[in-house]
């Protein structure tokens, strides 16, 4: 499984090679968020595969790169969705980084 740091991954879907998805919770998500990140929620996901952009590489995002690791290897074990990686260090190692966030600081 492919990992991107935020810098990389920031940079990648700036440039449209790659789409973001959060699979935070929706309470998350309404404190904290990365502007234009789709959030479909980690406890949903098998039910909403199907609104997972096809056209290019998926970047999965959560706080701290431990459940998107896991979304991104489900995903990747099945195939159906090209290539998945992970956020490393996720949306804390995103602010931290100093990249666009909307809400409080994440925790």
């Amino acid at each position: 499984m492919k990992v991107y740091t935020p810098t990389e991954a920031h940079a990648a879907w700036r440039a449209g090679e790659v789409a973001m998805i959060d699979c935070r919770e929706e309470v998350e998500h309404e404190v904290t968020r990365i502007p234009g990140v789709p959030l479909v929620p980690m406890s949903e996901f098998l039910d909403r595969l199907e609104e997972l952009p096809g056209d290019r590489p998926l970047v999965i995002v959560c706080r701290s790169g431990h459940r998107s690791g896991q979304v991104a290897e489900y995903l990747t074990a099945q195939g159906e969705h090209g290539e998945v990686a992970n956020l490393d260090g996720g949306i804390l190692a995103w602010a931290s980084d100093g990249l666009p966030y909307e809400g409080e600081p994440p925790r």
